[in-house]
């Protein structure tokens, strides 16, 4: 006769490197997230400010029609400037349907919001998300100049989201959100192994 012995199935946890706990979670890497967050910002703010004070861009939308336009254009000869023929599709699409109308008021208030939401420090690893996304999209629609090193800054950021706006408005914001800062790294009420290797809830 068979015996069939209980089977505990334990998890693993791969422990990150030292370098990246002191980046992305430790308190003391702060200082540095907000020398890049308010550079970041910055950028955004002072590039929102050319749009926001331009009609072409809050009122009739023309600057990023023409954006678009130039970006869809395969040339006879040399490389068009978008290389995928699906988001190529997708801002044809924009211009048939005359989104720029709107759209060139989303993109500069938008550049607007993150710019200041960076610079404070609140809600940094959202606005640095919208960030990366709109670096991603100036990139697909051709226009590199600086947005490959803000995309990769925004992302840092989004990756430090503990404690990239620990130094601004984050420092209350996401502990009113319930997510702290506690010492050692524990939360409140996480599970904390016994010695027989299972799992119980903390108490403190």
């Amino acid at each position: 006769m068979r015996t069939h012995y209980p089977t505990t199935i334990t998890g693993r946890t791969i422990q990150d490197p030292a370098i990246a706990r002191f980046l992305f979670s430790d308190v003391r890497s702060a200082w540095i997230w907000l020398i890049l967050r308010v550079w970041l910002g910055y950028a955004w703010f002072d590039a929102s400010l050319h749009k926001i004070n331009d009609p072409a861009w809050v009122g009739s939308g023309d600057a990023l029609k023409g954006f678009w336009t130039n970006a869809i254009k395969v040339p006879e000869s040399g490389r068009p400037l978008i290389a995928y023929d699906w988001y190529r599709s997708f801002l044809t699409y924009l211009l048939d349907h005359q989104a720029y109308t709107w759209f060139g008021k989303l993109v500069a208030y938008g550049e607007l919001l993150i710019g200041i939401a960076l610079i404070i420090g609140a809600f940094v690893g959202i606005a640095a998300f919208f960030g990366a996304l709109m670096n991603w999209n100036y990139i697909m629609a051709g226009a590199a100049s600086t947005n490959g090193l803000l995309l990769v800054v925004a992302i840092l950021l989004v990756l430090a989201w503990k404690v990239a706006g620990y130094y601004g408005a984050d420092f209350f914001l996401l502990r009113w959100l319930g997510v702290p800062w506690q010492a050692g790294g524990e939360k409140m009420g996480a599970a904390t192994p016994n010695p027989s290797g299972q799992f119980k809830p903390s108490t403190r």
